[in-house]
């Protein structure tokens, strides 16, 4: 939930995010909707492309 509104308060879609992160489309959308378990370096990646620290989408924002 974190990392969707993250996404959405930069106004980029989620094949935006996943080109940043160097991911999968169809894997930030499934760790979107929390069917996936993420691992920490890919919470890493996705951290970085939104310029957020990891904490950050831990907590919420």
């Amino acid at each position: 939930m974190n990392l969707r509104k993250a996404r959405l308060a930069r106004d980029i879609s989620q094949e935006e995010l996943a080109e940043l992160a160097e991911l999968h489309r169809t894997y930030v959308g499934s760790v979107e909707r929390g069917e996936r378990n993420i691992s920490i370096d890919n919470m890493e990646r996705l951290a970085t492309a939104l310029q957020l620290d990891v904490i950050e989408l831990l907590q919420g924002i």
